[in-house]
């Protein structure tokens, strides 16, 4: 399954290649910037975090990003969104799980969970990555997701590829990383915190579509 879907993506490489030949202005829809992003989410208030080194920045190749933490009952969950306009001009979103190590932070457990999705239907579920990591003493939980407009994936393959379907059959290759993180001190029930953690995703999903429009 995975070999076909390796191929599947390769094909339709090629074949976006062919397209961004064409060398056509990208369909984004237009939205707003993080700047104005809410400062106060639900019960949530937020409060500025340094601005990222502009040498990370340009390694990343974000168009915009949020860098951000809220807290609520003295709980708080760190917020990051990068935001790419296009993704054809080689920079791309790639997983947090590349960068945590250079950080010093080691998965601990990584799975794929389902959650419910307060944008649709009762019942409508959407997959999350929830990751603990770790370094030294230290751990936290990690929660992040692949989105373009109201699409959610967690797979990175398969944000691939509908990247690639997107942009030829929208012409349009936007999208965004939207990561949580969730401090687990010694001690702390990991329950506890995935309360946390989708209490927040649950506001934080509501707001994000002026700013990842579909």
């Amino acid at each position: 399954m995975q070999r076909r879907l390796v191929l599947v993506v390769i094909v339709l490489l090629a074949a976006a290649g062919v397209a961004t030949r064409a060398n056509r202005p990208e369909d984004a829809p237009p939205r707003l910037r993080f700047s104005s992003f809410p400062m106060r989410l639900g019960n949530w208030q937020g409060v500025a975090q340094p601005a990222i080194d502009p040498k990370v920045l340009a390694v990343l190749g974000a168009d915009d990003y949020l860098f951000r933490s809220y807290v609520r009952e003295g709980r708080g969950v760190g917020l990051y969104v990068g935001y790419w306009g296009s993704q054809r001009q080689g920079d791309t979103i790639h997983s947090p799980l590349n960068c945590l190590p250079g950080a010093g932070w080691q998965p601990v457990t990584q799975q794929i969970v389902d959650v419910p999705d307060p944008r649709g239907p009762e019942g409508t579920q959407i997959p999350l990555n929830r990751v603990v990591i770790q370094k030294g003493l230290d751990r936290q939980l990690v929660y992040y997701w692949y989105q373009s407009g109201r699409r959610i994936v967690a797979s990175e393959y398969w944000g691939k590829f509908y990247l690639v379907a997107d942009a030829m059959r929208y012409n349009r290759s936007d999208g965004a990383i939207v990561r949580l993180t969730i401090p687990l001190p010694a001690g702390t029930a990991a329950e506890d915190a995935e309360r946390t953690g989708m209490a927040f995703a649950e506001v934080l999903l509501r707001e994000l579509p002026a700013y990842l429009p579909e």
